[in-house]
């Protein structure tokens, strides 16, 4: 029981992001980043208060959840206050998900990503402004899971992975939120609308099993998602969706696992301080691109990351010659 309520805490908490502080409130709002600030403010405030605050971890995520949860009830219609308040419960709760990961195993921590691509991809087309049972249905499971959390830490969720910089996960971060909150809005080359939801959940499950099974050093795994966002970005500027389909939701799940077996080695004011830059800063970027339309100058960033892997690597050799 209390393996499974790890999985779905994980889960439920993942989908709410995505269906609902993610693109809920972005499409509700209609792009307006004058009106939607109150919520990466708000998430800023979460992710600092999550290890601020001097009780147990336990009764943060019972706050913040019951909060969330709240304010899910008023959901879509959300004033400056309540989005201020959403975004301290989400913000909050990211860090301290995170932190319950250093108490499961790969296999449940692939499930409950599983779980919430798939969940997340079939429900995306659903009306934004109609989500409003899904948050609460979501925040209730995710409520009622954290009461059966196991307090048993095993071992093997960061076994053999390797430590990536700040600077790399946020670049991963913000080339997806680019390209995601871009394919949203294009109505030319929506993947999640054009009847290929089948594809990208599929991928995305087997993007979290490559993940965690393939034995890559981590200058091949920084190449090989960078390369594969190069192509996800090349497919799409080329229109091809079934192909985009394919490569952009395996990346996603992909360096998602990368990043989770990094940051979950940190303590819970590091998490904090990652997930301003990770959560908030990185998605925020992104979604000005998309909203200004300046996707066509990203790829640039694509040889500004080639560059820093190649010295890090020429670095790495000098060093071991020494």
């Amino acid at each position: 029981m209390q393996k499974l309520a790890l999985v779905f805490f994980i889960a439920f908490e993942l989908c709410y992001y995505l269906l609902i502080a993610q693109t809920g409130i972005v499409e509700h709002f209609s792009s307006n980043i004058f009106a939607m600030a109150p919520l990466p403010i708000g998430g800023v405030i979460g992710s600092i208060l999550s290890f601020a605050i001097k009780i147990s971890q336990k009764n943060k995520i019972f706050i913040f959840l019951t909060v969330q949860l709240i304010v899910s009830m008023f959901y879509p219609n959300l004033n400056a206050f309540l989005l201020l308040i959403l975004g301290i419960s989400v913000g909050a709760l990211a860090p301290l998900l995170i932190n319950e990961l250093k108490k499961a195993s790969n296999i449940q921590l692939g499930f409950a990503l599983a779980i919430s691509y798939a969940l997340g991809t079939f429900l995306f087309t659903y009306d934004a402004s109609k989500r409003t049972g899904i948050a609460i249905l979501f925040t209730i499971l995710t409520l009622i899971s954290s009461f059966f959390l196991d307090m048993k830490k095993h071992k093997d969720l960061t076994k053999n992975s390797s430590n990536y910089s700040l600077f790399i996960m946020v670049l991963w971060i913000f080339l997806d939120s680019s390209l995601f909150e871009t394919l949203s809005r294009d109505i030319d080359i929506s993947i999640w609308r054009d009847g290929f939801s089948l594809e990208i959940a599929t991928f995305h499950i087997i993007g979290v099993v490559c993940a965690f099974y393939f034995k890559m050093e981590k200058v091949q795994k920084e190449l090989l998602i960078i390369t594969l966002f190069a192509l996800s970005y090349l497919f799409y500027f080329l229109q091809e969706p079934l192909i985009l389909s394919i490569i952009y939701p395996f990346v996603i799940s992909f360096y998602n696992v990368v990043i989770l077996q990094t940051i979950v080695k940190k303590d819970l004011k590091t998490l904090g301080i990652y997930m301003v830059f990770i959560g908030w800063v990185a998605s925020g970027a992104g979604l000005f691109v998309a909203l200004e339309n300046l996707i066509l100058y990203v790829p640039l960033l694509f040889f500004i990351s080639l560059i820093k892997i190649l010295i890090t690597q020429i670095q790495n050799k000098e060093i071991a010659y020494v």
